[in-house]
């Protein structure tokens, strides 16, 4: 999704879209030759030129950041640290996560068809549920991009065959970004290899695009930026 949330007097432009492109508002858009036709599509991140403003997807995506999980654990003594007896799992919020977008501040197996996260057995207790001074449980802090249930894909270039594009200046936010990145205020924002934002160079010829003016946590999904 993008949000517009500053474009001053710019207009965007409309460029023929890359009929094999797959993409959602707030992915970036790159200009490809496609026989003898320059045709728009998805960057790399070697090339951007802008935010894109239309929707050719099958299926929608969605950040959740930094979700807490707190799961009740037995635990015994090792070294002068508790640690869990057996294998404990809980659910998150959401099912139908991507493999490659999940990570978390503790160890632990993902199970991303239901959303269920496991923490092994040894795993270190680093929670008191009950206020005793005794950890009993374990708290991990998960972040990941899931397809949004219930929600069909849609094709917005559909007769025009046609894709708009915003390449000025502007202040936007987005929830197309790289999950598992962090984005202090005043960062710099690359395009990665996907088409999202990302705090990280992919290497050394992917350009700057934007910068973070403020960035995503847990209550609010988007990271707003300024287009440079």
């Amino acid at each position: 999704m993008l949000r517009l949330v500053q474009v001053g007097n710019s207009l965007p432009f409309s460029y023929p879209v890359d009929p094999t492109a797959e993409f959602e508002p707030g992915m970036i858009a790159q200009l490809n030759l496609m026989g003898n036709n320059i045709v728009c599509g998805v960057s790399d991140g070697t090339a951007p030129i802008g935010i894109i403003d239309d929707v050719r997807t099958t299926a929608f995506y969605s950040p959740s950041i930094d979700e807490v999980v707190i799961v009740p654990a037995v635990g015994h003594l090792v070294a002068g640290k508790y640690v869990s007896v057996t294998d404990v799992s809980d659910t998150l919020e959401n099912p139908n996560i991507l493999p490659n977008s999940f990570v978390c501040d503790i160890p632990v197996y993902l199970r991303e068809r239901n959303g269920v996260i496991v923490i092994p057995a040894g795993t270190e207790l680093n929670y008191d549920i009950d206020g005793d001074g005794i950890p009993d449980a374990i708290r991990a802090v998960c972040s990941y991009s899931y397809q949004v249930p219930g929600v069909p894909g849609d094709d917005s270039t559909i007769g025009s065959g046609r894709v708009t594009v915003w390449f000025q200046r502007m202040i936007a936010s987005t929830d197309k970004y790289e999950v598992g990145q962090r984005y202090p205020i005043n960062a710099n924002l690359f395009v990665s290899e996907s088409g999202v934002l990302t705090t990280r160079q992919p290497s050394a010829t992917h350009p700057v695009v934007a910068i973070v003016t403020a960035p995503p946590n847990a209550r609010n999904q988007f990271l707003e930026l300024l287009w440079i």
